[in-house]
């Protein structure tokens, strides 16, 4: 990469090969052949230029020199000038000197020898008093790879690394890696020229020096514990390939100096965000608690979180593989809007992060469930993207939104990629053996596939239900039935394969059919492949144990093929089964458990990502892509047990000890943080021995050092200068404040002065940062929103607490939106799960072609039929202290939201005392939305009161988990809902409801057959009995034995039609949903309401 100075040579090839004509012609001693210009493939252009080099004019060297460098970067080969160019090295002329350093860089190693005439060159070069001049030389000193010169290149390099210029320090570190790659003796004199450089304050050499510490010496972690603080400061302002490689190396140094934060008794309170900015004695008192983490551990995440809006998408991959190896597992939430901003990158880079994601997905489900549309598959992309977001998908699943995954996959079945649709089977079929309520409706969908067109989805098809088969053969004899019947028409070995596999395991289930395929398999056994030939045999021996009369013929006719084959595994494996199931003289005694041995029960297959494996290796890295171990990876090591000294990390600086008193600090501190913005270890130091704001100060001061703070960002917005002049009253004003109030109160204020100017200062710098933060907008919007949970918890209690202070927070929080380093004092935004609106077609019914179709209008509410009058018990009096709960289902819509369920609670005072302030804590399920009843300040004993609620439990029968408070307790209580709880009623004609259950077949229907008792056949009882348990409405009927109930969930609106058909004395209940999972258990429910008789 050429780093070029202001008056550096502007590389215009067009430009450089007219200006060079030009020079050509005007000069009389150079032929005219010159103005056959760069693109003549002719021998002499070479010679043009050596005498253009060879000329006494600069101009006509200079010209030479461009058009050389243009060729370099249109890949020809220039080497052969290089006697020409290596003469000119010593030019005066430094723009010369700049293009001949910029060849030598690229010739050097090819051309050792002559280089090595002009070495002397090169160290004079070194003293030169221009930068680039040093720097170039000593890049071309460390380019000629010969061992002799090594003490001259050691010697360069230490003396560039004390250079005053940073880009020449740079360099240093550069070529500290090349001659550790030449010479590795010379490793011990590398480290301390790293040691030195590493102390370097300059962001233009912090990134190379830990590139060559990566290189020389990564096992040297103690060579980082001095700079640390110093690393974690500066890194904001590293450019973007250093930002990833001391992310890097900062990520492996923190797995062995910090204590794990994954552990169950770990703490994250509002006071393990305060421990980094309070005092020592303060620190010392908190560290009671089980696990507060480190304050420089906090300092690293803190000073990388702003990483997560850069441009560069190795930044933002660095910084998301930092957060997963080494933050809170509550505070990972913040990965993955960043995660899914870059998705909207070239294929290259959506390869690499959805790797990433994949192996994420598996550990937790719950951090990409919320951007789940964002892995749908589109037309445009490349088949191994769609493979990888069909993985994710498939880790995603889970009952909630399985109906959802699995009306995507309908669609991607009928791609026109054929790899891409049988990793689609796959993916239904592990959904399968995932989600043991939707394992019968995908077995159906895939059987119906076996009549698809392509054979490969056929193919797999088969081998995923032989899978899934496994796990309950005896049930499903009709579907090795169907399969038996498509055997003909099944060309791809593999899958026929699979069927003589199935009717070999399960022959018993089909005891007619299976000698008929090993009839048919015979005939031609001589053209089969070597795959389907041994499961002929497996079919002929197992059918010769548990059929022998219908099969004996069959069985020696095969075994007689099977001995004669060309494959010598066939032949083998007939030899073997033919002693083994055929008693004679010679056998042994495993023929007598020839049975035993080839009917066998065998466990069902797990089907497992490909993922599973990878978390072993650190994300982002290239082992993790490879899936295997890379040249040159280091391994992170496990948290250690006990936390090493912190203290190795405390620099100790030398300054003068200062006699001034608080009024001095409050006047300097401002100046220094408008001096520097962002603090290094000095800064910190100084912040720790002044001392932190304290918790107990008063409301009063808080008041006046808010109105402060009102006034300052007020002033911010006027102009320069009349800014300058306000700032100089406010300090007057301020200092007089200070001398008259408490300490404590000094501290504080001097912290809201310091936020207040670095507030101004960002938005007076928002103008120059314009372009990054376009670029960014639109994922910066979302994490700007996104913080610690732990200054989300401080700002909760303060609201709570002390309204004064509310607004100031609020204040702060929209100010700091401006800055992209505050991230830590927003409050983390809500992660709802996203829900289905609309009612579309299954697996089943796509398949068969039946269109999308949006609900009729002729779909009313309704008011419930029947309400049930029994209460369930939330709180139980001894474990409430005498607070009782008690809470039941009302059945109405939910006036605080049209997604709610309405619940009525119960609350009761058995105690002798009076309760006070009894309300719901704010802390409640992720993804739930509860509106909670307003608080009851007061009740009485023996007293009790009835309010409401509503709840929105997102169409799942997950229990809501929330705490019921009172102002001395907190008990933590669950409200488990029933499936029919979740509906509401709604009013539909006979003719609509026959049209919408049309549309909702195959995947979407669940039905079972049941035995009804004598006083349930009656259609009162009936009706009676289903609208108990589901909040249904009643639909009129024409046909006396059909009854037929609808309804919608509550929170996404999707139909839910059942039906009950009277067959004396059968029944057969159907129930038609989108939400399978919901329709299967609501069908298990009716089952047994309806089989049982009243008491």
């Amino acid at each position: 990469m050429l780093v070029m100075s202001a008056n550096s040579v502007s590389y215009n090839e067009q430009g450089s090969l007219e200006s060079g004509v030009d020079a050509a012609h005007e000069n009389s001693s150079i032929p005219a052949i010159v103005s056959g210009g760069l693109f003549s493939a002719d021998y002499k252009k070479n010679e043009d230029l050596k005498e253009m080099l060879e000329s006494n004019k600069d101009s006509l060297k200079l010209e030479a020199m461009k058009r050389i460098v243009g060729l370099i970067a249109k890949g020809k080969n220039a080497s052969e000038l290089f006697p020409a160019v290596v003469k000119n090295v010593a030019s005066k002329n430094i723009e010369l000197k700049k293009l001949v350093y910029v060849y030598l860089v690229r010739y050097a190693e090819e051309q050792q020898d002559l280089a090595l005439l002009s070495i002397s060159t090169f160290q004079r070069a070194l003293k030169d008093p221009n930068q680039l001049i040093r720097a170039s030389a000593l890049r071309v000193l460390s380019s000629i790879r010969v061992p002799i010169i090594v003490p001259i290149m050691m010697l360069s390099i230490k003396e560039a690394a004390t250079d005053l210029s940073p880009y020449v320090r740079k360099t240093a570190a550069h070529a500290i890696q090349k001659l550790y790659s030449l010479d590795p003796d010379q490793k011990e004199h590398l480290i301390e020229v790293i040691e030195k450089l590493l102390k370097d304050k300059s962001t233009l050499v912090a990134g190379s020096v830990v590139m060559a510490f990566e290189e020389v010496c990564p096992e040297r972690i103690d060579l980082i514990h001095k700079n640390y603080r110093k690393l974690c400061n500066l890194l904001v302002d590293v450019e973007e390939w250093g930002q990833v490689v001391i992310i890097h190396m900062l990520t492996r140094y923190a797995r062995t100096q910090f204590v794990s934060p994954w552990r169950e008794d770990a703490v994250f309170d509002e006071n393990s965000e305060k421990a980094f900015y309070d005092s020592e004695e303060e620190r010392k008192v908190e560290q009671v608690k089980p696990y507060i983490m480190d304050s420089d551990h906090r300092l690293l995440l803190r000073n990388t979180k702003p990483l997560f809006q850069s441009r560069n998408t190795a930044v933002v991959m660095a910084v998301s593989q930092l957060y997963w190896h080494l933050a809170p597992k509550h505070e990972l939430s913040i990965i993955t809007k960043s995660l899914v901003r870059l998705l909207r990158s070239h294929r290259e880079v959506q390869y690499i992060v959805l790797q990433n994601i994949a192996t994420m997905s598996i550990q937790r489900k719950g951090m990409f469930e919320p951007f789940m549309k964002s892995f749908y598959v589109r037309s445009t992309d490349a088949t191994h993207i769609k493979i990888l977001k069909l993985e994710i998908l498939t880790n995603l699943a889970n009952e909630a939104n399985i109906s959802t995954i699995l009306r995507e996959f309908q669609t991607y079945v009928k791609s026109a990629d054929k790899a891409f649709a049988a990793a689609t089977i796959q993916a239904i079929g592990r959904c399968a053996t995932n989600i043991s309520e939707v394992t019968d409706t995908c077995l159906n969908g895939l059987v119906l596939l076996l009549s698809n067109r392509d054979e490969n989805v056929v193919a797999e098809s088969v081998v995923v239900i032989k899978k899934l088969l496994q796990t309950q053969p005896s049930q499903h004899s009709d579907i090795i039935k169907h399969m038996a019947k498509l055997f003909d028409n099944i060309t791809v070995s593999m899958a026929r394969a699979s069927i003589l596999w199935l009717m070999g395991e399960y022959c018993e289930h089909v005891p007619k059919i299976a000698p008929d395929v090993l009839r048919k398999m015979a005939k031609t056994f001589t053209s089969e492949e070597a795959i389907v030939k041994l499961q002929t045999v497996n079919l002929a021996a197992k059918l010769y144990l548990t059929n022998s009369k219908q099969t004996k013929l069959l069985t020696q006719y095969i075994l007689n093929l099977g001995k004669y084959d060309q494959n010598y595994d066939i032949r083998d494996r007939t030899r073997f089964i033919r002693q083994l199931i055929v008693p004679n003289e010679k056998s042994g005694a495993l023929s007598k458990y020839a049975r035993r041995i080839l009917m066998a029960p065998k466990p069902a297959p797990v089907l497992q990502s490909a993922f599973k494996d990878r978390d072993r290796f650190q994300l982002g890295t290239l082992s993790h892509t490879l899936n295997s171990q890379a040249n040159g990876y280091l391994e992170l090591s496990d948290w250690p047990a006990v936390a090493p000294d912190q203290s190795v990390r405390t620099v100790e600086v030398v300054e003068p000890v200062k006699e001034a008193g608080a009024p001095v600090h409050g006047k300097s501190k401002p100046g220094k943080s408008k001096e520097k913005f962002y603090s290094d270890s000095e800064e910190e130091e100084e912040e720790e021995e002044e001392g932190s704001s304290s918790e107990d100060s008063s409301s009063s001061e808080e008041s006046e050092s808010e109105s402060e703070s009102e006034e300052n960002s007020d002033d911010s917005n006027k102009s320069s200068s009349s800014q300058s002049d306000s700032e100089k009253k406010k300090k007057t004003l301020k200092n007089k404040k200070l001398q008259q109030q408490k300490p404590d109160g000094k501290d504080r204020k001097q912290k809201n002065g310091n936020t207040v100017k670095g507030e101004s200062r960002s938005e007076s710098e928002s103008a120059s940062e314009s372009s990054s933060s376009e670029s960014s907008s639109e994922s910066g919007s979302e994490l700007d929103s996104d913080s610690d949970s732990d200054s989300g918890t401080d700002q909760k209690k303060n609201t709570r607490s002390k309204p004064v202070l509310s607004t100031t927070v609020t204040k702060h929080v929209e100010k700091k939106e401006v800055s992209l380093l505050d991230l830590d004092d927003f409050s983390p935004a809500a992660v709802t799960t996203p829900k289905s609106s609309i009612l579309s077609p299954s697996l089943l019914s796509d398949l068969q072609g039946l269109s999308i179709s949006p609900t009729a209008s002729a779909l009313q509410a309704s008011s419930p039929v029947f309400v049930p009058e029994t209460s369930h018990e939330l709180l139980h009096r001894m474990t409430g202290k005498g607070l009782s709960a008690q809470y039941r289902f009302t059945r109405q819509p939910c006036i605080y939201g049209n997604s709610m369920v309405s619940l009525q609670l119960t609350l009761s005072n058995s105690s002798d005392q009076a309760l006070e302030n009894i309300h719901i804590s704010e802390k409640s399920s992720a993804g739930q939305n509860i509106h909670r009843f307003n608080a009851i300040e007061r009740l009485e004993p023996q007293a009790s009161v009835t309010v409401s609620m509503g709840v929105d439990f997102n169409d799942s029968t997950q229990a809501a988990n929330f705490q019921l408070c009172t102002k001395e307790d907190e008990f933590s209580v669950s409200i488990q809902p029933a499936v029919g709880e979740l509906l509401l009623p709604i009013t539909v004609s006979e003719a609509d409801f026959s049209k919408e259950q049309g549309k909702l077949l195959g995947m979407n229907e669940s039905s079972a057959t049941i035995t009804m008792t004598p006083e349930n056949v009656s259609s009162q009882s009936v009706n009676r009995k289903v609208v108990s348990v589901a909040n249904l409405g009643v639909i009129p009927s024409s046909q006396e034995n059909i009854h037929r109930f609808a309804g919608k969930t509550v929170s996404s609106g999707c139909l839910v039609l059942v039906s009950v058909a009277l067959k004396d004395p059968d029944a057969v209940i159907t129930i038609n949903t989108e939400k399978t999972v919901m329709g299967s258990m609501l069908l298990r429910q009716l089952k047994t309401a309806l089989t049982n008789s009243d008491p």
